[in-house]
């Protein structure tokens, strides 16, 4: 499963973790994604698809129950 929003297009990035002694690792920072069926703007066209939680709390798609 791809981790990358398919409104915004929000993706996994890399960030460093600095330690006390500024000893620095890589990780990934993956963003809060969801798998749901949806609707975008004022068409009643029913997509399905990987969807952020800021793009829901925006409303830029609505929820298909």
């Amino acid at each position: 499963m791809s981790r990358i929003c398919c409104v915004c297009g929000k993706r996994p990035q890399v960030a460093n973790i600095v330690s006390h002694a500024h000893n620095v690792t890589k990780k990934w920072v993956y963003p809060n994604v969801h798998k749901m069926r949806f609707t975008m703007g004022d068409t009643s066209k029913v997509h399905a698809g990987n969807v952020c939680t800021k793009c829901v709390k925006a409303k830029k798609i609505s929820k298909v129950i």
